[in-house]
């Protein structure tokens, strides 16, 4: 976890400089953890999974925001086998639908870690829209079956939805459909194979239009539409939401830019490490405020894949925790050695200057 992290590290610091000074700050972008880091009441409630099987799930209470993660229903590690062809939303809605229920007015969707490619219709029919196909039969649509989608009814959507104010945060900047949409940068990850793609980005752009038609508005090409399989783009046009940047939100109610004030080093961390990390991702908000105070940023990571943008965004250095060859097994099972031996090793560097 965050936490976990956040103290070996600073552990880590203390074994090489006893009298040295460290703020622990664990964060979430809209992820997994997202309640927890924002110290939120956990209220449980039973829903649907991914799979639309039945599961004991949560959302949050932070003041008077209800907070939604939609991977505490259909997040891609709660999956044995990911298969974004069959994959729902349906269970993210009944959390939404849970929290008006609960007078809830004020909704925070995080939509970090999903499973799913179904354009947010999931989650809408656990709202109360009703989806057809061509032979007028109901039914609730996923990625691969978008392409079926022949009409859309809301008549019976909850009118509670009107009534509330959503906030989604959206860690990436991706449209809807396209190179860079939602199927073609994320749907591998979730299951599907190359010769899966053009059809899931097709059915992408194929719901997209018949929901702009039905509800009048505009939404393929905003930036962030493509997060969490559509439902950046599901949640503006189905819920009025507003788009922020999930680690922005997360670094202002945790007071972020004290914690920098006087500090000599940031540390923080990432499981694959890419060019994208600096995206709009979690890490993107840690290194553009490194970059603003001139505050050297390492990066502690599982695989390093980055390019020289990220050090041009805010970036000092970057380490993969791996220390010898392993298996995926064996990684997981010695990570926090290998993330200690790597933390002591870089801040005994650091700590000649």
């Amino acid at each position: 976890s965050s936490k976990q992290v956040c103290e070996i590290v600073s552990s880590a610091a203390k074994a090489v400089l006893p009298d040295i000074e460290t703020v622990l700050v664990p964060i979430a972008d809209g992820g997994e953890g997202t309640i927890n880091v924002l110290d939120g009441e956990i209220i449980e409630c039973d829903v649907l999974d991914a799979l639309l099987k039945p599961i004991r799930s949560f959302w949050g209470v932070v003041g008077e925001y209800a907070v939604i993660e939609i991977a505490s229903v259909c997040g891609l590690p709660m999956l044995d086998e990911p298969n974004v062809l069959i994959t729902s939303t349906y269970g993210f809605g009944q959390l939404i639908k849970n929290a008006l229920d609960s007078g809830k007015r004020k909704i925070v969707l995080a939509l970090g870690g999903s499973s799913t490619n179904d354009l947010g219709c999931g989650m809408a029919a656990a709202l109360g829209a009703k989806f057809y196909n061509q032979s007028g039969k109901e039914f609730i649509p996923t990625g691969s079956s978008l392409l079926d989608i022949a009409k859309v009814d809301f008549s019976c959507f909850d009118k509670r939805v009107s009534e509330a104010e959503f906030f989604t945060m959206c860690d990436v900047t991706n449209p809807l459909c396209g190179k860079n949409g939602a199927a073609y940068v994320f749907a591998k990850q979730k299951g599907a194979k190359d010769e899966d793609l053009p059809m899931l980005d097709i059915g992408l752009k194929h719901a997209a239009e018949i929901l702009e038609e039905a509800l009048s508005v505009e939404f393929k090409e905003m930036p962030g539409a493509g997060a969490a399989g559509g439902c950046g783009g599901a949640s503006v046009a189905f819920l009025s939401s507003k788009l922020k940047s999930g680690i922005d939100m997360v670094l202002d109610v945790l007071n972020f830019d004290k914690a920098l004030e006087n500090a000599d080093l940031v540390i923080t961390g990432e499981g694959s490490f890419d060019s994208q990390s600096v995206c709009g991702k979690a890490l993107s908000g840690i290194a553009k405020k490194c970059k603003e105070r001139k505050i050297p940023l390492l990066v502690l990571c599982g695989a390093a894949k980055e390019d020289h943008t990220v050090y041009e965004n805010g970036v000092t250095a970057v380490f993969s925790v791996l220390r010898k060859p392993q298996t995926i097994e064996e990684a997981f099972s010695s990570s926090e050695e290998n993330l200690y031996k790597t933390a002591y090793n870089a801040i005994r560097l650091f700590s000649l200057k």
